[in-house]
């Protein structure tokens, strides 16, 4: 831990959904993150507890986002995290709009008059390497039992259609296909159900992180999945434990995601406990 701070080191708790998440706001100083700092402040009985833990960073545009798993692992990419901390820098910055990058790349948000906030979250990425899976093959239908589909955003999914997913045992089911050989770099799982044209349930398995309320990026693949096999058109909206998810997508275009982003709590902690 860079010692040249003071331990006592400000955080955000937000959500999107029951989404959680710790964010620090490191654009004018930032600590190292060891993996142990990571999973002491994710345990949320010695911690504060969270989903992913989110670092706010000066960069190119408005913000830099980077994104770490409960287990201490990164991620690419976390729609409902970039919605909070879109919705914390608009208030901050008074705009009704930013540029934000990511390690997945440039995003753009944009508020709305009920408070919502809309993440453009990039081009969902459909081919085996990409995603990526361990070899070739179409991503559609994986050889899996159950016959799911893989989606990249900028994290690895699969994502089953069931026929009732108040029936699936999420732990048991999905927890065995985080580690599935086809996924290299392990997967999100989400077990989904199309109850219409234009609505999904959806239930999520994060790599990293277990059962979580709701997953921005799972809800981008789970509509993607299912506007390419012709169950549902776009808008669609993704019902998650946690609460609705609108997501917007044709093929060849970016994936546009809309939802609540609510701010906790602010306070601090002595980060030298955990590091």
């Amino acid at each position: 831990m860079n010692k040249s701070l003071t331990p006592n080191w400000p955080f955000l708790k937000m959500h999107g959904l029951g989404n959680d998440f710790v964010i620090l706001d490191w654009r004018k100083a930032a600590l190292d993150l060891p993996a142990t700092l990571i999973t002491g402040l994710a345990d949320r009985h010695r911690g504060v507890g969270f989903d992913q833990l989110a670092v706010i960073e000066s960069g190119t545009g408005d913000a830099h986002l980077r994104f770490f798993n409960a287990d201490g692992s990164v991620s690419a990419a976390c729609g409902n995290a970039t919605r909070c901390i879109a919705r914390y820098l608009m208030d901050e910055l008074e705009k009704s709009s930013l540029h934000l990058t990511t390690d997945r790349g440039a995003l753009r948000a944009e508020t709305s008059s009920d408070g919502s906030v809309s993440i453009n979250m990039g081009q969902p990425l459909l081919t085996w390497r990409d995603i990526p899976l361990s070899e070739a093959m179409e991503t559609l239908v994986l050889p899996i039992k159950g016959d799911p589909s893989a989606t990249g955003m900028g994290n690895p999914h699969c994502t089953f259609f069931v026929p009732d997913i108040a029936a699936i045992n999420l732990e048991a089911d999905a927890a065995p296909i985080e580690h599935h050989p086809l996924f290299p770099e392990r997967t999100n799982v989400q077990f989904a159900q199309v109850i219409g044209k234009d609505h999904i349930r959806m239930r999520v398995w994060e790599r990293g992180a277990g059962l979580t309320l709701a997953c921005g990026t799972g809800a981008c693949a789970t509509a993607v999945a299912a506007i390419r096999a012709g169950l549902v058109a776009s808008p669609v909206k993704v019902s998650l434990p946690g609460g609705d998810l609108t997501i917007a997508w044709a093929r060849g275009e970016q994936i546009c995601m809309t939802g609540p982003a609510t701010l906790v709590y602010t306070g601090e902690t002595d980060w030298s406990r955990f590091g």
